[in-house]
């Protein structure tokens, strides 16, 4: 699909090779090297090169000989640029030690680094850091982007990131990279609709203090295009959220099922609270609700396996799936591709592991792989943005994978639009949303 571009393993781009003359695609990735670095650097005319033994340094062997012919000097000591073609592709685990101190040279040398496919010490099938890293300003990498320059924290030390052409036919990739193109495939309204078809989501949340929760993912739910929302909430957050969402009906909580039998999706967890009750609530509604549910915030703690009656959609941050996997936070965080292959799998459900590389998993199938935001999203109150989001496709009938992996576009495009760069808050996200949606027509 158009909206999905391939997202290379190690192992993937070496069956995109096989067959080809090695060669001529150094040579081709040696001038895409020196190429980048004159157009990026122009005033650059001291080079310093850092390589390997591998093809890897072969690539940074040849961009170092055109840079000659250019006549830029290839230096040892203070250069204007450093190429870094240590490693490639094929590491695995921790760099050596000689290997990683020279890393450690790269990074203080106080110059801009260009690193050849994959910043050394990045392991390219995963994003993981496992020791040493180079902190590149561009990487060229070839034929297509890794799986390690969109998956954080390997995305951290790629800077820009420059796809260069080897002269190689795309591939099919187990994961894949979104692009805003994926918008197009939300279903819009049609003359035919009424609010009811164009999508009826209930949320479920809210408790003392927090009612700021469902009212943000009723409100993204309603400019994500859905035609009709009920909030259900304890009673005493019902005043306040009549005055913060206008447009969608309010309902008790404990006329929860009654209106969940006339939706189309739900959306449960935001600011419910962890109370005895609240719990007892979401286990009921995940194992009773025929419906497509997504599932945020207070529905995920003491979470349980189980065979759900419908698709659910998890939407947990790395310290909320770190709870769910019984694992620390900061091991979420070195493995972010693996920790939401893993809870996919463990929950039987899709689940999207929050972050400026939003990871889309689902059991059976490959990562998709959200990066199109800015960090301003790191603020209060997104999370719900895009639990309303995602409830609102599911709504409209969409498949829950590529659902979560839109919202996350939405939401993404929409920080974009909004008018504002610092200092956004959740709502500026919300009401931006209509135009990150138009950007697909």
């Amino acid at each position: 699909m158009a909206e999905l571009e391939p997202l290379y393993s190690a192992d993937e781009m070496r069956a995109a090779e096989a067959g080809h003359d090695v060669d001529a695609m150094m040579q081709r990735a040696g001038a895409a090297v020196a190429e980048a670095l004159m157009r990026r650097f122009p005033d650059a005319r001291r080079i310093a090169l850092h390589a390997g033994s591998g093809a890897n340094g072969g690539d940074g062997q040849i961009a170092a000989e055109i840079l000659q012919a250019q006549g830029r000097e290839l230096v040892d000591e203070r250069p204007d640029v450093v190429i870094d073609a240590l490693l490639g592709t094929g590491l695995k685990g921790a760099p050596r030690e000689e290997t990683s101190r020279l890393i450690e040279q790269t990074n203080a040398a106080g110059v801009p680094v260009l690193a050849v496919d994959i910043p050394s010490g990045v392991n390219a099938s995963s994003g993981e850091v496992a020791g040493a890293a180079v902190n590149a300003d561009l990487t060229v990498t070839m034929h297509g982007p890794k799986v390690g320059l969109a998956v954080a924290p390997g995305r951290f030390h790629a800077g820009e990131v420059a796809v260069a052409d080897i002269g190689l036919e795309p591939a099919e990739t187990e994961h894949r990279l979104v692009t805003a193109e994926v918008l197009a495939e939300v279903p819009r309204r049609s003359a035919r609709d009424n609010k009811y078809t164009a999508g009826h989501v209930l949320v479920v949340g809210g408790s003392r203090g927090m009612t700021g929760a469902p009212a943000l993912a009723a409100r993204a739910a309603l400019r994500a295009d859905a035609g009709y929302v009920t909030i259900a909430a304890p009673a005493e957050c019902l005043p306040v959220l009549e005055t913060l969402v206008l447009e969608a009906v309010k309902r008790p909580l404990e006329d929860v099922v009654a209106a969940a039998a006339k939706a189309k999706a739900l959306a449960v967890g935001p600011g419910l609270g962890r109370q005895p009750e609240a719990k007892e609530l979401v286990r009921r509604l995940l194992a009773e609700v025929e419906l497509p549910m997504v599932v945020d915030a207070d529905a995920l703690f003491e979470l349980e396996p189980s065979e759900w009656p419908a698709p659910r959609v998890l939407t947990p941050h790395e310290g909320e799936l770190a709870r769910l996997l019984g694992r620390e936070s900061k091991e979420i965080a070195a493995q972010r591709l693996a920790s939401v292959q893993e809870a996919a799998e463990k929950f039987s459900a899709v689940v999207v592991l929050k972050g400026e590389d939003s990871l889309v998993a689902a059991p059976g199938r490959g990562v998709v792989v959200c990066a199109l935001g800015l960090p301003s999203l790191s603020t209060a109150g997104t999370g719900d943005v895009l639990t309303g989001v995602t409830a609102a496709f599911l709504a409209k009938g969409m498949e829950p994978q590529h659902a979560a992996a839109a919202a996350c576009a939405a939401q993404q495009l929409a920080a974009r639009e909004a008018s504002q760069r610092y200092g956004l808050v959740a709502s500026d996200v919300v009401e931006a949303l209509p135009q990150a949606l138009a950007l697909a027509g």
